[in-house]
């Protein structure tokens, strides 16, 4: 669920070589405002969800946003820490910030309303939709469906993972990938697994989807979005990188590559992302609240797809440190003490993300943080992160 280089301690060097100067701004560059009257201060859970908040920040994280949503008590958000550390300026709940890969949960739900339209069938080729020069020497393309897309039960290489891509993006962390430029990096690379054997996560398996989505419907696939999902929800915070990498307002994102808290600007870093489905998405921890509440409500795909989506699979190589998963089509199943959650998190560097829904309590939480790896994961995206989180919620 996550895109995260495994060498990017060894090339620290790089980073601060290619470091962009930020600028100085006054707090009025990050004002935003919410289109509700909030009542997180009389929310009767205030007080512990803002001390888990203050807690969080005090372990060295440089900010975080999140909310909690139930029918019982509403909604409720909340933060802690800093928009920007070296101007000192407070976050606020309506701040935006970047929310990494789970932009896939939109991506498979537009794939879903397509269907619902009759415009693709979860079960075509992929072939159908795309060019054989879109997937030349991509393993499995030409034999994987949408579904499997969808899925990750595709096999098709996951492109992060090469580390000529991860070098070639190192070497320039503001250098603005194409679709084609990314999917280069899986040419030629062997497949996991033959298609339906196995589950497990590949960014590429996204960006085909994106183009897939642009192909059906004429215009880039962020359009579709904006037009069948942020609109229609009043997600008001939520864009796509494309055409605005760094809107304005878009809080500063840090990195802890020396693992001593002692973090970096990487608010102009990320680039690769920016016009392919499998990341890029822009929004904050109310709007992925709304969003994440609707989908497993029904409200914005039928019930009927909404059961396909929800159609589990275990990979048969589980990761020892973090909850038992299941791969659903555009969303994950974890089992933890507090029940099962729906959920999908992202990363961007400098930034991280979670949205995870509950369906015993019917309880959505959502959290965004502006700062990942070294020190900083420990106490946002792990498992024992999310215990402290999801405990404090429950309990």
């Amino acid at each position: 669920m996550r895109n995260i280089f495994p060498y990017l301690i060894s090339l620290i060097i790089i980073i601060v070589l290619s470091c962009t100067e930020d600028n100085h701004y006054t707090p009025s560059f990050y004002n935003c405002s919410l289109s509700f009257q909030d009542s997180s201060l009389v929310n009767p859970s205030n007080s512990k969800y803002q001390h888990l908040l203050d807690e969080i920040k005090a372990s060295g994280v440089p900010g975080i946003l999140m909310s909690v949503q139930n029918k019982t008590d509403g909604m409720w958000l909340g933060t802690s820490g800093k928009a920007d550390l070296k101007m000192n300026i407070d976050l606020n709940v309506c701040n935006r910030t970047r929310v990494g890969s789970t932009v896939k949960a939109f991506t498979a739900t537009t794939i879903f309303l397509l269907k619902e339209k009759g415009k693709l069938n979860l079960d075509d080729k992929i072939t159908k939709y795309l060019s054989a020069a879109d997937i030349k020497d991509i393993e499995n393309a030409d034999k994987a469906t949408i579904r499997q897309l969808l899925h990750h039960s595709s096999g098709i290489y996951n492109y992060i993972q090469n580390l000529k891509f991860q070098t070639s993006s190192l070497n320039d962390l503001i250098k603005v990938w194409t679709p084609d430029e990314l999917l280069d990096y899986a040419r030629g690379k062997k497949a996991y697994f033959s298609p339906g054997e196995d589950v497990l996560y590949s960014n590429t398996n996204y960006v085909l989807l994106g183009m897939i989505i642009s192909n059906i419907e004429g215009k880039p696939f962020y359009e579709v979005f904006k037009e069948k999902i942020f609109e229609p929800l009043g997600l008001s915070s939520t864009q796509f990188a494309a055409k605005d990498p760094i809107p304005d307002g878009i809080i500063r994102g840090y990195v802890d590559f020396y693992s001593n808290l002692n973090v970096i600007n990487a608010t102009y870093y990320s680039g690769w992302d920016y016009y392919t489905a499998d990341g890029g998405l822009i929004s904050n921890a109310y709007d992925l609240n709304i969003f994440m509440t609707a989908l497993v409500n029904g409200e914005i795909i039928s019930q009927a797809s909404l059961a396909e989506m929800m159609t589990w699979q275990k990979s048969k190589n589980e990761d020892p440190e973090f909850f038992p998963i299941s791969y659903g089509l555009g969303i994950f199943k974890m089992e933890t003490e507090w029940g099962d959650a729906y959920f999908h998190s992202g990363d961007a560097i400098g930034y991280y993300a979670c949205m995870a829904y509950f369906p015993e309590s019917e309880t959505t939480i959502c959290w965004a943080v502006n700062g990942n790896y070294g020190k900083i994961d420990e106490f946002t995206s792990t498992k024992s992160a999310m215990e402290k989180i999801f405990g404090t919620v429950f309990n």
